[in-house]
C-alpha cells in the first residue's frame, strides 16, 4: 500500500522545519515549480499531512491538493510521516500548521485512534481537520471525511473472486495491512462479505503494510503453511506483485487467482499483464481535492465541511464476471494514478 511543495513564506518555513527529525516534510524551501499556491501572505492556508511521501497513492494526492489550491487562491503546506504508521511525526506536523496559522489541516492518519488528541487541539484553535482516505476513531473526531468507501472496494473484489472461482473450494490467503488500521480491517471484512466467507474461511493471514518485499514473504510463509492456496485477498497492489514474484517461483502464477484494492497505474498494468486479476480503483487526487476547496469555502463564508463524502471506487479487470460490475483496464489505466 499507500501518497513536494515548498513555503512562499520564511515563517511557515521555519514552522514546517521544527521537529524534521520526526517528520519527512516537503516544504522546507522556496522556488518555481513547487506546486504551492502563492498568493500573498495573507492568504487562506492549508496543510496537507499524508502518511508518506514516497507511496504513489499520496503522491497523487499532493498534486490534486496542490493543483486544487492554485485553482482556488490558497497557500498549500506538506507533510508526510518518515513511514506508514509515523503517528508521531503526524501529531508534529499538525502542530507545526497550527502554529502557522493554517485555516485547514487535510490528513490521512497514520493511526486512527493516537492521532485523535492532536485534532481536537487543533479544532480548538479553529482548524477545519478534515480526513482523506484513512476515517479516524472515532470518525467524528474530524469535520469532515472524503474517501473512498474501503468496505465496498473490499467488498467487490470479494464478489469477483466469487464469481471467478465458478464453485471450486477455495482455500484464502489474506496479505493484510497492519493490527487496527482502519483501511486494512474494512477492506479485508468486505472482501470477506463479497466472497461470502469468514475469518475461520481463510487459510492464512499475513500483515504486509503495504509493502511489496512483505507481501512476497507473506505469500512464501503461506505457501509453507497452506501449499493449496488458491484465492489471494491483498489489501493493495504493491502487496499483490509481492503475492505474484513468490507464486511465480514456485510456478503457481497461473492457477492462483490474485486480487487487489488501489487503481494506481502500477497495479492496473498489473491486471491488463494478466499478473492481478482485478483491483478496486479509488481515486486519491478527487480526495485532496475536494478537501481544499472545503477549506477555501469555510474561510470564505465560515461553512464547514461535514459527514462523509465517498469519492468512489471501480472494479477493473479484462476478465469480466456475470454479475459483477466492471470496468476494463483501458478505462483503468485512463483513470489510474501513479
Amino acid at each position: 500500500m499507500s501518497r513536494i511543495s515548498r513555503l512562499p513564506s520564511s515563517l511557515l518555513r521555519a514552522a514546517a522545519c521544527t521537529g524534521i527529525a520526526a517528520l519527512t516534510l516537503t516544504a522546507c524551501g522556496s522556488g518555481s515549480g513547487s506546486g504551492t499556491a502563492n498568493a500573498g501572505s495573507g492568504s487562506v492556508k492549508v496543510g496537507l499531512i499524508t502518511k508518506t511521501d514516497t507511496n504513489p497513492f499520496f503522491v497523487k494526492m499532493k498534486e490534486g491538493a496542490e493543483k486544487a489550491a492554485k485553482e482556488n487562491g490558497v497557500e498549500l503546506s506538506t507533510a508526510a510521516g518518515k513511514f506508514d504508521g509515523d503517528n508521531a511525526g503526524q501529531v508534529t506536523a499538525i502542530e507545526n500548521m497550527v502554529a502557522a496559522g493554517v485555516k485547514g489541516i487535510l490528513i490521512t492518519p497514520s493511526d486512527s485512534k493516537a492521532i485523535v488528541p492532536a485534532i481536537e487541539k487543533a479544532k480548538a484553535k479553529g482548524v477545519l481537520v478534515i480526513a482523506l482516505d484513512t476515517p479516524t476513531d472515532p470518525e467524528s473526531a474530524v469535520d469532515a471525511l472524503f474517501a473512498t468507501d474501503n468496505f465496498k472496494a473490499g467488498e467487490l473484489i470479494g464478489q469477483y473472486a466469487k464469481a471467478a472461482m465458478k464453485g471450486k473450494t477455495a482455500k484464502i490467503a489474506a496479505l493484510d495491512l497492519a493490527p487496527g488500521v482502519s483501511v486494512g480491517v474494512q477492506r479485508h471484512n468486505g472482501f470477506l462479505k463479497g466472497f461470502g466467507a469468514t475469518d475461520k474461511d481463510v487459510a492464512c493471514a499475513q500483515d504486509t503494510g503495504g509493502d511489496q518485499s512483505k507481501g512476497q514473504t507473506a505469500m512464501e510463509n503461506c505457501l509453507q503453511k497452506e501449499p493449496g492456496i488458491n484465492v489471494v485477498y491483498t489489501i493493495n497492489e504493491p502487496a499483490a506483485l509481492g503475492a505474484y514474484t513468490a507464486l511465480k517461483a514456485k510456478g503457481r502464477e497461473k492457477d492462483v487467482l490474485i486480487v487487489s484494492v488501489d487503481g494506481g497505474c502500477t497495479g492496473t498494468q498489473a491486471v491488463k499483464d494478466g499478473k492481478i486479476a482485478a483491483t478496486s480503483q479509488q481515486y486519491p487526487l478527487k480526495m485532496a481535492a475536494e478537501g481544499v476547496k472545503a477549506v477555501a469555502t469555510y474561510a470564505k463564508n465560515g461553512k464547514k465541511a461535514s459527514g462523509y463524502t465517498d469519492t468512489g471506487v471501480t472494479l477493473v479487470t479484462d476478465k469480466a464476471q456475470d454479475g459483477v460490475t466492471s470496468k476494463d483496464t483501458a478505462y483503468g489505466l485512463d483513470n489510474c494514478w501513479g
